[in-house]
C-alpha cells in the first residue's frame, strides 16, 4: 500500500491523540476486577465498552461470548481478502484488585494525569495496550485507507485469574479464530526509548508441599529433641533443592532444557539491564543465581525453583515455645523450552521420596502449570514489527526472553498452530499489579504509531 496511506493514518493518530486519551480514561475508570464476584457487573460493563468501540469501527460479527465466568469479546474485519494475511489481536480487559487502597496517591478507578503518566488500575496491564490496537486500526480505517490485513480481535476478561475458560473457548472456536499470526501486546518494553519484542516466555509448575509430624502442636521443652520438627524438615528439604552453584537439584531437572545459542546470548547482551540495574531496582546487596549466566540469561533463558511462601508453628507477636505439628511451603518452578510441567512434578516428587525422612508424612499438590513458549525472531511477522517499532522510535528494537508466563501464547501455538508476536508499551516502572499503576503516555502514543506501521508492513 502507498506511503500516502501510511502517512494519512499516522496523521489521523496524531490529530486524535486527545480523544484517544479520553477513551482510555473512560476505559480505565471501570473497575473490572475479575477475581471479585462483587465486580461481575463491572466486568460485563467493560466487555460491552470494548464491543461498542469495535462496533463503531464497523467491524463484523462483533459479539460478546459468555463463558462460565467472564465473557470474551470477538470482532473481525476480513475486507482485505483471502490473499492478505489474517492477524488475531489478543488482549484482556480485566484488572487486578487495587488493594491496598491507602497506598494509592489517587483513587485507582479515577484516572488522573500527572506529568507524562496516566495513573489508574489497569492502564498498563492492559487496557492501554488493548486501546492502542483499536486506536491503530481506527487510524487506518478513518483516514480513508483499507486495512492492509484481515483483523480479528479476541479480548478476554479472565487473564488476571489465570484464563480458566480460555483454552476451551479457543478450542470450540478454532475456525472463527483461524489466523496467520497472533499479536499479543501483553508484555512490554525495557525502557521508553528501547522498543522490545519478547520472543520467549517461561512456563510454570506450581506446587504446595505439606508436612505433618505429631498429631498436634507440642511443648518444645517437653518434646523437643525427641520429636522431629516438621518446620526443620521443611527447611532441610528446601535447602537441598539447590546446590552451591545455584543449580536446582531435582533429578533430571535440566535434561530437557534447551541451551542458549551464542547468537541468543549476544542478543540478550544488548539489553541494558545490568547487574547494577537489578540491584538498584530490588534493593538487594548482591545478586544470586545459576553460575555461568548473566542476570538476564537466568531470568529469561534458564529454569528456576523458588519458594513463594512458608508457614509453620507460631508466627504471632511475642513468644510461644511450640513444636509445630504441621509445615507448608508454596513452590514454583519457572520452566524453559522444552521442559514439561508434568515431568517436573514427578522430578520434585522423586526428590521428596529420596530425601524426606520417615519421621514425617508429606503430600505434594500440583496447583498450576503452563508450558514455556518460544517464537522465531526471523519470522515475517516479527520482522514486520521490528521494522515498525524502528520507524516509530527511530532506534533498533531488542529481542528479549521474559521470565514470566503468558499461557495464551501456548494456547495459540497448540490449538491454532500459530506464533505470537509479543509486544507492548508498558514499562518496568509502571507499577503493574501494585499501587499507583501508570502508563507513560509518550511511549503509548509511539506504540499506536508502531502498530500502524506494523499493519502496513504486512502488505509489503
Amino acid at each position: 500500500m502507498s506511503t500516502d496511506m501510511r502517512l494519512a493514518a499516522l496523521e489521523y493518530a496524531q490529530k486524535h491523540k486527545q480523544r484517544f486519551l479520553e477513551d482510555l480514561i473512560a476505559f480505565s475508570a471501570i473497575p473490572s476486577v475479575s477475581t471479585d464476584p462483587k465486580r461481575a457487573a463491572d466486568v460485563q460493563k467493560t466487555a460491552e465498552w470494548v464491543a461498542r468501540r469495535l462496533n463503531a469501527l464497523d467491524f463484523d460479527n462483533v459479539k460478546i461470548y459468555p463463558t462460565q465466568r467472564h465473557p470474551v469479546v470477538f470482532a473481525e474485519n476480513l475486507a482485505a481478502g483471502a490473499d492478505a494475511p489474517t492477524v488475531l489481536i489478543y488482549g484482556h480487559y480485566d484488572v487486578q484488585p487495587a488493594e491496598p487502597l491507602d497506598k494509592w496517591d489517587s483513587p485507582p478507578f479515577e484516572p488522573q494525569i500527572r506529568g507524562e503518566n496516566l495513573y489508574a488500575r489497569g492502564t498498563t496491564d492492559m487496557k492501554g495496550q488493548v486501546d492502542a490496537t483499536i486506536d491503530a486500526v481506527e487510524s487506518i480505517l478513518r483516514s480513508g485507507s483499507a486495512l492492509p490485513a484481515n483483523i480479528k480481535f479476541m479480548i478476554e476478561g479472565e487473564e488476571e485469574i489465570g484464563s480458566p475458560n480460555l483454552p476451551k473457548f479457543i478450542e470450540e472456536h478454532k475456525t472463527m479464530l483461524a489466523c496467520d499470526v497472533a499479536i499479543n501486546p501483553d508484555t512490554g518494553m525495557i525502557a521508553p526509548d528501547l522498543p522490545t519484542i519478547t520472543y520467549a516466555l517461561r512456563g510454570l509448575a506450581y506446587f504446595e508441599l505439606r508436612l505433618w509430624g505429631p498429631h498436634q502442636d507440642l511443648h518444645s521443652g517437653v518434646f523437643g529433641g525427641a520429636i522431629h520438627n516438621p518446620a526443620q524438615v521443611l527447611a532441610d528439604l528446601i535447602a537441598g533443592m539447590h546446590d552451591e552453584k545455584g543449580r536446582v537439584t531435582l533429578p533430571g531437572f535440566y535434561d530437557r532444557v534447551r541451551p542458549l545459542s551464542d547468537d541468543e546470548r549476544a542478543e540478550l547482551a544488548r539489553l541494558p539491564k545490568t547487574a547494577e540495574w537489578y540491584m538498584e531496582n530490588t534493593g538487594v546487596a548482591a545478586l544470586y543465581g545459576e553460575e555461568g549466566y548473566t542476570p538476564d540469561e537466568r531470568v529469561g533463558g534458564r529454569p528456576t525453583l523458588e519458594i513463594n511462601g512458608m508457614l509453620s508453628g507460631f508466627t504471632g507477636e511475642g513468644s510461644k515455645t511450640v513444636l509445630p505439628a504441621y509445615a507448608m511451603a508454596k513452590i514454583s518452578c519457572r520452566l524453559v523450552p522444552d521442559q514439561d510441567p508434568d515431568e517436573v512434578h514427578q522430578q520434585l516428587r522423586q526428590y521428596l521420596e529420596e530425601h524426606a525422612p520417615s519421621t514425617v508424612k508429606w503430600e505434594l499438590i500440583s496447583m498450576a502449570s503452563a508450558p514455556a513458549s518460544i517464537s522465531s525472531r526471523d519470522s515475517r511477522w516479527a520482522q514486520a514489527y521490528l521494522q515498525a517499532a524502528e520507524s516509530a522510535w527511530n532506534t533498533k528494537p531488542v529481542f528479549k526472553r521474559e521470565g514470566g508466563s503468558v499461557p495464551v501464547v501456548t494456547y495459540f501455538q497448540n490449538i491454532l498452530g500459530v506464533e505470537s508476536v509479543n509486544i507492548g508499551f508498558g514499562l518496568p516502572t509502571d507499577n503493574m499489579h501494585g499501587p499507583n499503576e501508570k502508563l507513560h503516555l509518550p511511549t503509548w502514543y509511539k506504540g499506536i504509531d508502531a502498530l500502524i506501521h506494523f499493519f502496513f508492513n504486512l502488505a509489503v
